[in-house]
């Protein structure tokens, strides 16, 4: 027969040895798995994955299932994560995957929502932006928000104690509204009602992201985001399911308690996550305190393009509130409090619920709905004041109570549009908020013991200092233009209108004040912005931008009876210009902005005789500044980071009356505005001891002067900071973690700020060398 032939016998050989071939390499193999956040736990519905046979959809779980040959790789990505890879013939029948994809410490890709309120690469945003991650939140284990914050470049977070805090963002250390403080988007406080401790309103613990800005973001925000913004980006549900609690104390008597968790199932997602803290007995003399956060958030997906969700916050902290020290006391370690009854306690609860549809892949919509309460209550040591004579002899002391509450009403809307011409998208949104708000403070008579310099006790007067209500109604609308003419080229328009209303009511009778019975105060304000950036490629690019932001004056400076100088809003232009780029095979990172921000009407504090401040506008301040950060990673082992800035801020235009004595400023430097921040770290995560993980870090605060006159200085700081965990992998105790903490490593003597008077300077002591040992244990299924 044919088949006989030896031609024939060795081609059919052939014929069936590749047929057999062929099938064994293009058989396909059908995956199914979950991509999610390693240190979250939340889904990634925007990763990619590449290496299939088919197309993949991620869906808002993060589930997917692919088909693969059983030669090929799976490869996972996702802008601002590691990348994984996974062989397919590594794959067990049935096995479902879970692709845990961990934050990336090192690139300069990752996706903000700051800049625009909605997700993009950070190189596409036209201004300085930094974030700070899950894996950063989780490896530094803050005890407070200022151990994380002062990571980034140009940002300082002043600790006053027991999170208590004041911030330098681009300005030098200030206690005026000149930053903005968001969760979610949502500032954390009407205009008009700032506080400069009011992160002490946010829950650490629930908190998986946080992204800074700098410089003004009125365009998008409205008032107050001059110096900064920073957002807060609170955690979602898990995949599946996961639980987290921990234990932490250190050798000052903190104590506190970290538990969260939830859940996906089906359509509905729950996460709930908070802290309890108490301290008592602590290194510095009157300095107890209690502290209460929790955070609750709820996920409904009605289907693939509409999602609902709700969240709420609750903060409470009662803390004792010991005051400054004079220079002897500083310097000779003695951190004895004056006092043994002032106080600030604090009750803030949020609630919202966001609507979000997405219309098609070029369209999306949607609207929260925010409510907010709030009540301050604090009998302030910086209100005490000592009355003396004509020669500076002490007559007697005095002081007071007060109590600011507020509730908002308030809606967020937005919607985005992206177009084939240019490759354009616009975003228009409005904002509407409703915060009525009421303050009364009561007269103290305060009694001292003058050979001890000790406050013994007080006596409520019953007297009102200031009793009043106030309608405060802010509306906003805002919109901003992006086009891609080009493709390295993009450019931003943006613009806000801010009409800001305040409506005052004095509940005191005029036989009983001289002040004012009813005013209104309406501030109009339009706030542009231009930007673009160029992106070269291989990771280098520029960008520019001028910028507006604006400040209207706080209600306790218009209408508190201790404010004695009318205020004017005040406003800030700003030009910048930036850049980034990677090096070493995209091993080294290294990104750059300088700017020049122009403010006109600033309101500045003036410390008055009596440690009391006074507000009033400069005629006009200047501050320029170079920030810049650097990141080396030669391999997954090893980072070095290292970040600051050099800054100069003028009085251009600015004077006060001293003594009836007029005293002009112009062109010295402004007080507490150091000239370098800086700050680095060196973090090992060594590939043979999986799970082990140690850190050191440096921070240096410049000399600065204390006073306007540039009479006076404070020589500034350097301290350094350890950090050492392990992260359990056995099975038998998986999910087990320890660290061990050690802040000012070197015990150096520093104070955070300093401030001086005609009578003498005032330090905020900072913590001496401090050990923080904590465990924890956390579980996740998918």
């Amino acid at each position: 027969m044919l088949y006989h032939h030896p031609i024939m016998k060795l081609y059919f050989i052939v014929y069936i040895f590749f047929i057999a071939l062929t099938t064994s390499v293009y058989s396909q193999t059908t995956i199914h798995g979950t991509v999610t956040d390693a240190v979250t736990h939340e889904p990634l519905t925007s990763a990619t994955i590449s290496g299939a046979t088919s197309p993949i959809i991620i869906n808002a779980k993060g589930e997917f299932t692919v088909q693969a040959a059983g030669t090929m790789s799976l490869q996972f990505s996702m802008i601002g994560y590691i990348a994984q890879s996974i062989s397919v013939n590594n794959i067990k029948a049935g096995q479902y995957l879970n692709i845990a994809l961990t934050p990336s410490t090192a690139s300069l890709q990752t996706v903000i929502v700051s800049a625009s309120r909605e997700g993009q690469a950070r190189q596409d945003a036209p201004m300085a932006i930094s974030k700070i991650n899950s894996v950063q939140i989780q490896d530094t284990k803050a005890t407070a928000l200022y151990q994380l914050l002062n990571k980034v470049a140009g940002v300082y977070m002043v600790n006053l104690g027991n999170e208590q805090h004041t911030m330098a963002i681009r300005q030098p250390i200030t206690y005026n509204a000149l930053y903005l403080y968001m969760e979610d988007g949502i500032p954390i406080r009407p205009t008009g009602i700032f506080n400069h401790n009011s992160l002490y309103e946010i829950n650490m613990s629930g908190v998986k992201d946080i992204e800074v800005i700098k410089g003004p973001a009125s365009s998008l925000y409205g008032s107050n985001a001059i110096g900064g913004a920073i957002n807060f980006i609170t955690q979602g549900p898990p995949s599946g399911y996961a639980a987290n609690v921990s234990l932490q104390g250190d050798n000052y008597h903190y104590q506190r308690v970290d538990a969260d968790g939830g859940f996906t199932s089906g359509k509905f997602g729950l996460y709930v996550g908070g802290y309890a803290a108490h301290q008592k007995d602590s290194w510095q003399d009157y300095s107890d305190f209690d502290k209460y956060s929790a955070n609750f958030k709820t996920t409904y997906d009605f289907d693939s393009k509409t999602k609902l969700t709700t969240t709420a916050a609750y903060n409470y902290l009662n803390t004792q509130t010991p005051g400054s020290l004079d220079a002897a006391h500083f310097y000779n370690q003695s951190y004895g409090s004056n006092n043994r009854f002032t106080y600030r306690r604090v009750e803030a609860f949020r609630a919202g619920t966001t609507l979000q549809h997405n219309w098609n892949d070029k369209s999306s919509t949607f609207v929260t709905l925010f409510y907010r309460t709030n009540s301050t209550a604090q009998l302030p040591s910086y209100y005490i004041v000592d009355v003396r004579d004509n020669a500076g002899v002490y007559q007697s002391s005095n002081g007071q109570v007060n109590d600011q509450r507020f509730n908002s009403y308030g809606l967020l809307a937005q919607h985005r549009t992206d177009f084939d011409f240019l490759n354009s998208r616009l975003i228009v949104g409005a904002y509407l908020d409703d915060s009525p708000s009421s303050y009364y403070a009561q007269y103290l008579n305060i009694n001292k013991d003058v050979a001890n310099n000790y406050y013994t006790g007080f006596t409520n007067t019953g007297t009102y200092i200031d009793d009043y209500r106030i309608k405060l109604f802010n509306t906003a609308a805002y919109t901003q233009y992006q086009i891609n003419p080009v493709e390295p080229l993009r450019m931003v328009f943006g613009l806000r209108y801010d009409r800001v209303h305040y409506a005052f009511t004095n509940n005191l009778p005029p036989s009983n004040t001289k002040y004012k019975q009813q005013e209104t105060n309406n501030f109009n304000v339009l706030a542009p912005k231009v930007g673009l950036t160029y992106d070269f490629g291989n990771n280098k690019g520029l960008y520019a931008n001028y910028s507006v932001g604006f400040q209207p004056p706080e209600t306790g400076d218009l209408y508190s009876s201790r404010q004695l100088s009318p205020l004017k809003q005040a406003t800030f232009n700003n030009y910048e210009v930036g850049g980034w780029l990677s090096a070493l095979n995209k091993k080294m990172f290294f990104e750059l902005s300088l700017y020049d921000l122009e403010g006109r009407n600033e309101i500045i504090s003036q410390l008055l005789p009596d440690n009391t401040t006074q507000n009033q506008n400069a005629g006009a301040t200047r501050h320029r500044g170079v920030e810049y950060a650097v990141t080396y990673a030669p391999d997954n082992a090893v980072s070095f980071h290292f970040g600051g800035t050099n800054a100069k801020h003028t009085y251009v235009e600015y004077s006060e009356v001293v003594n009836n004595v007029n005293l002009s400023y112009n062109g010295k430097t402004m007080n507490n505005a150091p000239a370098w921040i800086a700050t680095s770290e060196v973090t090992y995560k060594p590939a043979y001891f999986k799970g082990f993980r140690i850190a050191t870090e440096w921070q240096h605060i410049d000399g600065y002067f204390t006073n306007p006159a540039n009479t006076k200085t404070y020589s500034g700081y350097n301290i350094y900071n350890l950090r050492m965990g392990y992260n359990f992998t056995g099975k038998a105790i998986k999910g087990a973690g320890i660290w061990f903490n050690v802040l000012n490593l070197t015990n150096a003597l520093y104070a955070t700020t300093v401030t001086s008077n005609q009578y003498g300077d005032t330090y905020n002591a900072a913590p001496p060398r401090v050990f923080t040992l904590g465990i924890s244990y956390s579980i996740s299924k998918y």
